[in-house]
């Protein structure tokens, strides 16, 4: 398996204003200090060398990924991510050629279904679209209605030309779906959420977002320890510092980065991927937490290897 990120934002979308932009240049300058660059390669080689906020950004597109190695499409979520995605596809296919896709939805706030409306592939007729959740398909169903009925968008659900299919699967039960073992995990978050274990060749990826664990409740710290077990890649709500938790945003709904590493280290997890950010933090603040973050698995690991990074845009993790 491949997972791809396409959106990792949390809440609703980010852009990346124009002063951060132009202090990206400053700092880059001031790196550069006087340096001549021969030719492209040579200048390509020093923006390798800049740290990754300034050569780059965690992006602001909301929750979207895609997971590689099945018999077709599959992703998880509908944020803004998942126009992108259907720009790709639609490029790649045409209107010609119909596709399967599976969506994996950890639940229907606006963060994550807000792509669908934009999603190209949903307009042409003789696309699948098969919608998996662990909530009931009829509360699933008026999600997606609602957002694209009057007045909010102009283009009502009874117009898209693909055929789209709600399916309701059981928790704590696997299923056989498109060459993946799939197992959903209800999640503590308002409304509830679903988190998805994905197994394939011995290969192991959770998908856990908009899930708040305090490590207090034992029965269901032992629950998602045994949900992450030994998984390659977890992808794991780490939307807050711990600061934050401590001081202002228990009960919101999500989780820390350092609960995060907790968890995993106790599940005995590989890669720790930090995701569903924050849209108030900068890439200059994701950043920080990041480096805390890896501080602090070095420090509670005691000897244990986690690997630790954080989701942007564009990224793409082997399993």
């Amino acid at each position: 398996m491949q997972v791809y990120f396409w959106g990792t934002r949390g809440s609703l979308p980010v852009t990346l204003e124009g002063a951060a932009i132009r202090e990206k240049i400053r700092r880059a300058l001031l790196k550069a200090d006087g340096r001549r660059f021969e030719n492209a390669a040579v200048a390509e080689r020093f923006i390798d060398e800049l740290d990754f906020p300034v050569r780059s950004s965690y992006g602001g597109n909301s929750a979207c990924i895609e997971i590689i190695g099945g018999d077709h499409y599959t992703l998880c979520d509908m944020g803004s991510g998942l126009r992108p995605f259907g720009q790709q596809v639609t490029r790649r296919h045409g209107t010609g050629r119909p596709q399967t896709y599976n969506f994996f939805m950890s639940h229907v706030h606006w963060d994550h279904i807000m792509g669908f409306p934009f999603f190209t592939p949903a307009y042409i007729p003789g696309n699948v679209i098969r919608i998996h959740c662990g909530h009931p398909t009829a509360l699933v169903e008026e999600a997606f209605r609602r957002q694209q009925s009057s007045p909010c968008f102009p283009v009502e659900w009874d117009h898209l030309g693909a055929t789209v299919e709600f399916i309701q699967l059981d928790a704590d039960r696997w299923h056989e779906i498109d060459g993946l073992r799939v197992l959903p995990k209800r999640q503590p978050h308002p409304g509830d959420s679903y988190g998805y274990r994905f197994e394939q060749n011995d290969r192991a990826f959770v998908y856990s977002t908009d899930t708040e664990h305090k490590l207090t409740l034992d029965p269901e710290t032992e629950a998602a320890v045994e949900f992450y077990r030994s998984a390659d890649l977890v992808v794991l709500d780490a939307m807050y510092s711990l600061n934050e938790m401590i001081n202002s945003k228990a009960d919101w709904g999500h989780s820390s980065n350092v609960v995060g590493v907790d968890l995993c280290l106790r599940a005995g997890v590989k890669h720790y991927c930090l995701f569903h950010h924050d849209p108030a933090h900068g890439d200059e603040t994701i950043h920080n937490i990041l480096g805390e973050t890896r501080r602090y698995a070095e420090i509670a690991g005691d000897g244990q290897a986690l690997q630790v990074s954080a989701a942007y845009d564009g990224l793409l993790i082997n399993v």
